[in-house]
């Protein structure tokens, strides 16, 4: 539709023009749709309530830094590009899709647990009846019916119990582990069949959502000739599709997430008093760190996996692919990797994966090219784009993330502002490097010669998400638990102090973060509604209530 009003102003003169665009199920629906939304005042209203549903979104959190950059990111964009896109339209300019991914959406709404954590509640339960009996997952499938794609990707199920351990630490609403859902059915994979296109059937059986996330645990503790877990068709990186498609391939950096898991789990399940199932992920966990570090580590860094036919990747010995960033920052992450390894580790990655002048954080190097290993359809991308040895935003956060973690303040602040969209844009000359839109995170920065720079896959990408967390949780070091805020800091030796406004069951907490250098450390004082706190925790009063936001 093409719909123009023409009309003439004065010098001064204001004139208003109100669309109304609507669907309805049939033409009486329609008609008493357009009667209440008919004149201005009803359009004021909707509009109005649009401006306060937002307000409540990105203004539940509202941080003050010496950097204006950081501040028009954190206070606006993120949350707003993670919900409004990925969450509801599930559809973006490169990727016009509206399918959810089993992964996608649990890790998005990782960000909106303080905002929003209803939105969070109902993404885990919705993911939970994605889950096959047997304990795998749509890899992605489209509402309403259902229909999707059944894979052998290693990871996707995984992130149910990893999304709910942290909505419960965070909430500590226990009371989601009850929630009865049902599995789907379908057929299962055939020999050599790596995904199917299909519609599944709502099982009659259903199980409560802690046992949806043992039954995914319990089928990914499946490990290789190193005691790693098997790749499959992909792990996080679906691009290396090739990797472990026989069966055999395994996955370092999947084996520190399995034990992230573990140890986070085992504390849900303390919580459920299945005292018997944490014990067998804790020594489970204690395993998987055995193995990583007797046949994970590459002499300076970590390797990434292991093809089907025992051959490293990610090793010095790999003409392509030496070293990737996603195995060393969850060295860190996971606290899985021997803590001096992880150290070294960490160095190598900012030695060869940090490209200071160009601004750039590459997801591996060097690229995929030429050589004889196959590792899948990533390497039918042109080198330097996308997952090709380009930025892939995603891991960039999470190694700025592992930074924080070792307390590298001035490494972590100087990747923070290198990964920053606005810091892309603020000149002209810049902007025309970049070419994308510079108030929302780019899921991919090319690194190959001739468009060095240069932004793709806005809008639509989880890394937005992950920028979040990254702002808050790991430079800030703004942690919820429960009704607590805890606070662990890694921001610059030269910022005084750090001002946020937190909004908490309705009411608003003015906190403030204080940095004096005392000797040779700086000592930071936490201080909530003008009252010098006892360390760096905050106990709120009262249980934080769930008020759903919007409709589920």
């Amino acid at each position: 539709a093409a719909i123009q009003v023409v009309f003439d102003l004065a010098e001064d003169q204001e004139k208003e023009i109100i669309f109304r665009l609507g669907a309805g199920k049939n033409m009486e629906e329609t008609v008493n749709m357009l009667r209440s939304f008919e004149g201005a005042s009803a359009a004021h209203l909707a509009l109005n309530k649009v401006r306060t549903f937002w307000e409540k979104i990105i203004g539940t959190i509202q941080i003050e830094t010496p950097d204006k950059a950081l501040n028009i990111l954190t206070n606006g964009w993120l949350n707003y590009q993670t919900l409004a896109c990925r969450i509801w339209a599930r559809s973006g300019f490169y990727q016009s899709g509206g399918a959810f991914g089993f992964r996608d959406q649990l890790q998005d709404v990782l960000s909106l647990i303080h905002a929003t954590p209803d939105v969070v509640r109902a993404q885990i339960i919705l993911s939970a009846s994605r889950q096959f009996k047997e304990g795998d997952a749509q890899h992605w499938w489209h509402p309403p019916m259902g229909r999707g794609v059944r894979t052998t990707c290693s990871d996707d199920y995984l992130w149910l119990p990893f999304v709910t351990s942290k909505y419960i630490l965070a909430t500590n609403d226990i009371g989601i582990l009850e929630e009865d859902i049902r599995f789907l059915e379908g057929r299962l994979l055939n020999e050599g069949e790596e995904s199917y296109f299909d519609m599944p059937i709502i099982s009659d059986s259903s199980a409560t959502l802690y046992q949806h996330c043992v039954k995914a645990i319990e089928h990914g503790l499946k490990f290789g000739v190193h005691g790693l877990p098997f790749i499959g068709t992909g792990d996080w990186n679906d691009g290396m599709d090739k990797v472990g498609n026989h069966g055999k391939g395994e996955s370092v950096w999947l084996a520190f997430f399995i034990y992230d898991i573990l140890i986070q789990f085992s504390a849900v399940a303390k919580k459920k008093n299945d005292d018997a199932f944490a014990n067998i992920c804790l020594e489970e966990a204690e395993k998987l760190r055995i193995n990583i570090n007797t046949n994970a580590w590459d002499g300076e860094w970590y390797k990434r996996a292991y093809f089907d036919n025992g051959t490293a990747l990610g090793s010095h010995e790999n003409e392509e692919c030496k070293i990737d960033s996603i195995a060393q920052s969850w060295s860190v992450l996971s606290k899985a990797g021997d803590k001096n390894r992880s150290l070294t580790a960490m160095k190598s990655a900012d030695k060869f994966l940090v490209q200071k002048e160009d601004g750039l954080i590459q997801l591996f190097t060097p690229p995929f090219d030429k050589s004889a290993l196959n590792p899948g359809y990533i390497k039918g991308y042109v080198p330097g784009v996308r997952e090709n040895g380009g930025q892939y935003t995603h891991a960039a956060v999470w190694l700025v993330m592992a930074f924080a973690v070792i307390n590298d303040k001035n490494k972590t602040w100087e990747l923070l502002q290198m990964i920053n969209p606005l810091n892309r844009g603020n000149t002209r000359e810049k902007i025309a490097i970049y070419k994308a839109e510079p108030y929302v995170i780019a899921a991919d920065v090319y690194a190959e010669p001739l468009h060095k720079g240069r932004g793709g896959w806005t809008w639509y990408t989880g890394s937005a998400g992950w920028m979040y967390q990254l702002i808050l949780e790991s430079f800030i070091g703004l942690k919820l638990e429960a009704n607590t805020l805890h606070f662990k800091p890694c921001i610059p030796e030269d910022w005084p102090s750090i001002n946020i406004k937190y909004t908490y069951n309705t009411k608003i907490y003015n906190i403030e973060l204080l940095q004096v250098k005392q000797g040779n450390h700086f000592e930071i004082t936490l201080i909530v509604d003008g009252v010098k706190q006892e360390g760096l925790s905050f106990n709120f009063k009262g249980e934080h209530k769930l008020t759903p936001a919007y409709s589920v």
